[in-house]
């Protein structure tokens, strides 16, 4: 196999899953001798790997209530958009993840992109799937030489806008299955920090602190859950303030902590059971690999980015979804059964070694971007 240039494009107005899945994908590509880049409106996102980061705005993300204002600067955009590629040429992938660059490139001559590759990291946008847009995302797709979803759900939505089958893979979150495990001195040191004894349940909820998540279900089902329980809220987001005033009637129960990047084992390791509270438009959340390889069992508030990663024996799904009292009813039954948590920690570790082993995974990724053997 020969080493070969891969641009990725995306500018985000957030640092949520997706945008580090790619950081790290391009960081591991990089290990296999590719060339990467990475532009993108927030450069510092790459600090710390071997992504080479450039600088490029290219305005708000595509929703209702900026599609006019974009399409009115659309000649700027591309103008900036054209500069930034010249820079990176000759290139022979472009790696391209949210709606606005992929149609945009679209427009661009293949001198300036080489093979285009895109990313869907969730869900296609219900708007996406019908009428003018739906169009509109099947044409931009022509020019894709295969679409990656993360997810066969993501996959089942990108078929509905009319893209052909064969273009589009499925191939797993990136997570370095080898070096992610259970951190026995991080559980000890924070648990302490945290005040919480040894028969503490400690529950863990990494998310991004933001409306369409809910957390809200989170934090109001300790309110039905007795006994010795704490809930870890880690993250940032602008729901914080509403989040922590949400929590206050709980007192000590409800910790926040800081974003928890480069540091996820050791705080799920001091957890007993995480608690996954999607958004409606999830792919395949790797805080949830993230915490199965760790050994820790998952409660997942509704089905929304867990198909096929919680499998049977190795956490729980709540019914009804987004449910409190249900909620503190799936933890009660791990608060009053350790052995239950380590058995189903156990499954789901050796489940996620064998569905995300790292090897496997950036092979997939070489064939979808064209680069591999």
């Amino acid at each position: 196999m020969s080493a070969k240039r891969i641009v990725s494009l995306q500018t985000t107005s957030e640092r949520g899953g997706a945008e580090y899945a790619n950081v790290d994908l391009l960081d591991a590509l990089a290990v296999r001798g590719h060339g990467v880049a990475l532009l993108t409106n927030v450069p510092d996102i790459a600090d710390g790997t071997r992504v080479q980061a450039q600088r490029v705005d290219l305005g708000p993300k595509l929703a209702r209530r900026t599609v006019l204002s974009l399409m009115l600067r659309t000649p700027i955009i591309l103008a900036r958009l054209r500069r930034a590629l010249r820079k990176q040429r000759p290139s022979d992938v472009l790696l391209l993840h949210f709606k606005k660059e992929q149609f945009l490139c679209a427009l661009l001559p293949r001198r300036l992109t080489g093979e285009i590759v895109w990313a869907e990291w969730g869900p296609v946008p219900m708007p996406m799937r019908r009428g003018p847009a739906r169009l509109l995302y099947a044409l931009a797709a022509r020019r894709a030489r295969s679409i990656v979803a993360v997810s066969e759900g993501t996959r089942r939505t990108v078929l509905d806008t009319g893209v052909p089958a064969e273009k589009v893979v499925v191939v797993p979150n990136l997570v370095d299955t080898a070096h992610v495990s259970f951190d026995a001195d991080a559980r000890t040191r924070l648990r302490a920090e945290w005040g919480a004894g040894e028969e503490t349940l400690v529950i863990g909820c990494i998310s991004r602190f933001q409306e369409r998540k809910r957390n809200d279900v989170v934090i109001d089902a300790m309110s039905h859950l007795d006994g010795d329980a704490l809930l870890v809220m880690a993250g940032e987001g602008e729901q914080e303030p509403a989040l922590r005033a949400r929590a206050e009637s709980q007192g000590e129960r409800i910790r926040f902590a800081p974003n928890v990047r480069g540091h996820v084992e050791a705080f799920l390791s001091a957890c007993d059971v995480l608690v996954f509270a999607p958004s409606p438009t999830e792919g395949a959340p790797r805080v949830i690999v993230m915490a199965q390889l760790v050994g820790v069992p998952v409660v997942a508030t509704d089905a929304e980015g867990a198909e096929g990663l919680i499998v049977p024996g190795a956490g729980t799904i709540v019914s009804p979804s987004h449910d409190p009292a249900a909620v503190a009813l799936a933890l009660a039954a791990y608060r009053d059964d350790p052995d239950r948590r380590v058995r189903e920690g156990r499954i789901a570790r050796q489940a996620t070694l064998e569905s995300h082993d790292l090897e496997r995974t950036l092979d997939r990724w070489e064939r979808a971007l064209g680069v591999g053997a």
